[in-house]
């Protein structure tokens, strides 16, 4: 523990917010090591999972009068050895599961009910014994089985979960620094683009990639510094957000521009870098976490998060 006056204080904390109380947190939990990573379970919503520093998955339970976690992984059994920077649960209702990946090159898969260890384990190699130092991770809406995984080393990588082609498959190359945000394209629509998605990185770029192709589409390069995270808005087939370390966050219009942001805001004068971005489920609202340990709230005008008659179609 950083703090000096306090030894004996977690690592660990999780604060879960209500946005129209913003002066104090609705509910806190705490563990013994730093939380890298934590989601909400959609199909659980009292459920809240962390991935931590020391590699541990740890569970809480709104419903449970504490604030330490409910359940955690054995860190002596199946599971990380390693930060765990991304996590997710994909499946559905009845049939889902909890995906976390490490920079130890390990993809766990867990059971909601029982964390104690993994219930399967892959190794990203991206070589004969070199695994992928994974930093970042995005599954395509539906799909439990495909993946791509950002990396130190600056490359994005295809994967399987399962099957003969289990592990890494096709390598994304064109970022010069490590990968610290991927999505996949989340729009619903007539189209298809779920075979589209995004990679930010440290060398001051978000670039645009498909499925289809090795070479990137686009290279957006408006930032002065780090890029900490990027994400598609979740209604506007050609919107997406990024964060950067000079406090900027900026709104990229695909089909109008790939050289200048539609928006830019400077979040608090850039004062302090951004590390985090997530929109909400209507796309009309967005987060940003900063370095300081705050969260800003906007919401995004009609003209901006909705899209015209004929985005789609462009």
């Amino acid at each position: 523990n950083a703090d000096v006056g306090n030894p004996h204080e977690a690592d660990g904390l999780v604060l879960v917010w209500n946005t129209h109380v913003p002066t104090r947190p609705e509910y806190e939990f705490q563990c013994q090591s730093a939380v890298m990573s934590c989601c909400f379970s959609p199909y659980q919503p009292n459920i809240l999972v962390g991935g931590t520093y020391s590699g541990q998955v740890v569970l809480w339970d709104q419903r449970v009068a504490k604030k330490t976690p409910v359940q955690r992984s054995s860190l002596s059994t199946v599971g990380h050895t390693h930060p765990i920077y991304s996590l997710g649960i994909v499946g559905s209702q009845n049939a889902h599961n909890l995906i976390t990946s490490a920079t130890d090159g390990s993809l766990c898969s867990w059971n909601l009910d029982m964390i104690n260890e993994a219930n399967d384990s892959l190794e990203l190699l991206t070589a004969p014994a070199r695994p992928a130092a994974v930093t970042a991770m995005s599954f395509p809406t539906g799909d439990v089985n495909n993946f791509i995984v950002g990396s130190e080393e600056g490359n994005v990588y295809q994967a399987s979960r399962h099957g003969a082609k289990a592990g890494v498959g096709q390598i994304f190359e064109g970022h010069t620094g490590p990968i610290t945000g991927v999505d996949f394209h989340k729009a619903k629509g007539s189209t298809e683009f779920s075979h589209l998605f995004i990679s930010s990185s440290t060398d001051w770029t978000v670039k645009l990639w498909s499925y289809r192709q090795k070479e990137a589409i686009a290279s957006f390069e408006n930032s002065g510094d780090y890029i900490y995270d990027a994400a598609w808005s979740p209604k506007h087939p050609a919107l997406f957000a990024s964060v950067d370390g000079l406090g900027q966050m900026d709104f990229w219009n695909i089909n109008l521009d790939s050289e200048v942001p539609q928006v830019s805001v400077s979040v608090q004068e850039g004062r302090s870098a951004l590390n985090r971005v997530k929109w909400a489920n209507d796309g009309r609202s967005i987060a940003v976490g900063d370095a300081d340990g705050s969260i800003h709230v906007y919401d995004v005008n009609d003209r901006l998060s909705q899209p015209r008659s004929d985005e789609v179609s462009r």
